[in-house]
């Protein structure tokens, strides 16, 4: 099978199908406009936003870096099912397709065996959320379909019982980074909910960056200048790394002592990751993150 098409990193911006958003999402240039079918819309409306969605995504405007895209229902639903057909009957290309309450590899296959003889390009992330998936990452994440994978926090502490604070969720964030690092796909982080709260999102997404997720969940266009700060690295960072690379470069390759610290090949491959991200500015590379 033909390895897929990985998702952006960066930050994905979630916002519900409704006239104008997606226009809005577009002019705040995230790196994914997500259209979201699940959660914003409620059981009766589910049918006239799935219309409005994909009318939507197929007579998008020149949209620049920003990748369209759409979270269906679960596809062991109704309307998960209504949404997928809507997809493929569109002849989407190039679109991300996020699929909520992922808990094995088979529902992403089937997912990709409706979707590939009409859907061009599409990208198939998996967006984790239950104490089962995430006890199944290695499984999940090793499906040869799977573009990325996004964290739903809201869900998992729901279905946990436990709060949505860093060290409640700690152990769910980490997992589900390092795993996606293991697998080679990018990883977003769960959206910060409190849009009158910036110094708790910028504390989040310095938080996301740290434990080396390729990037964060949006709820706001508001959100995305700070989640772009946290993840682009500081300047003392960049002139650490500076420092890193250079006294390699000289040692030719051998272990070296550079800013008070012994350089060997791990240190000096965060210090290029580091420099990479800085000269693409607020691109991020699947292997991300502050090391």
């Amino acid at each position: 099978m033909t390895p897929p098409r990985t998702a952006p990193g960066g930050i994905w911006l979630i916002t519900p199908p409704s006239d104008g958003r997606l226009e809005a999402a577009l002019r705040a240039e995230p790196d994914v406009a997500l259209l979201d079918l699940e959660d914003s819309v409620p059981p009766s409306g589910k049918d006239t936003a799935r219309t409005a969605a994909v009318a939507h995504l197929s007579a998008a405007p020149v949209h620049g870096a920003t990748v369209l895209g759409l979270r269906v229902n679960a596809p062991g639903t109704v309307h998960g099912l209504k949404d997928l057909v809507a997809v493929a009957d569109a002849d989407l290309r190039d679109v991300v397709v996020l699929v909520p309450k992922v808990e094995s590899a088979r529902e992403l296959e089937l997912v990709a065996q409706v979707l590939k003889e009409t859907a061009t390009g599409v990208r198939i992330c998996a967006l984790v959320e239950t104490p089962r998936a995430l006890l199944r990452l290695d499984r999940i994440f090793s499906s040869p379909v799977l573009g990325g994978v996004v964290f739903g926090a809201a869900d998992y502490a729901a279905a946990t019982g436990c709060r949505r604070t860093s060290t409640a969720l700690g152990w769910a964030r980490s997992s589900i980074a390092a795993a996606a690092a293991a697998h080679g796909i990018p990883s977003i982080d769960s959206p910060y909910f409190d849009l009158e709260n910036p110094e708790g999102l910028r504390r989040d997404a310095l938080e996301a960056r740290d434990l080396g997720f390729t990037g964060k969940g949006a709820v706001h266009p508001d959100q995305l200048p700070l989640i772009r700060a946290a993840f682009c690295p500081t300047e003392e960072e960049v002139a650490q790394a500076q420092a890193v690379v250079s006294a390699a470069d000289r040692s030719g390759g051998q272990l070296v002592r550079a800013g008070g610290q012994m350089v060997g090949p791990p240190l000096l491959a965060a210090a290029r990751s580091v420099l990479d991200r800085a000269s693409s500015g607020t691109e991020l590379s699947v292997h991300g993150g502050s090391q």
